[in-house]
């Protein structure tokens, strides 16, 4: 089981992400936004109002919309020092 460590925005709805393994992934969540409790995370700027919960350690919103870290770490893309570059 992965732990989100740290999340930054890295544009739109993706989100650099931190795991407790030390792995950073970049999470596009776009596709990942139907559901009840995930619509109103449709609005870039509450999508933008995530933060880390340590104690479910993962990445959650107020409306309390959040995703499993295990998911988080399987559709992230590994992060290397050229992707985070090419992002900023």
């Amino acid at each position: 089981m992965h732990f989100v460590r740290k999340a930054t925005l890295a544009g739109e709805y993706r989100l650099f992400i931190t795991f407790e393994d030390g792995n950073e992934r970049l999470v596009d969540l776009k596709s990942h936004l139907s559901g009840e409790v995930f619509e109103p995370l449709n609005d870039l700027a509450y999508f933008q109002k995530f933060r880390v919960n340590e104690d479910l350690d993962t990445v959650v919103w107020e409306n309390g919309a959040d995703f499993s870290p295990d998911f988080l770490y399987e559709i992230g893309e590994p992060v290397s020092e050229a992707t985070r570059a090419a992002d900023r």
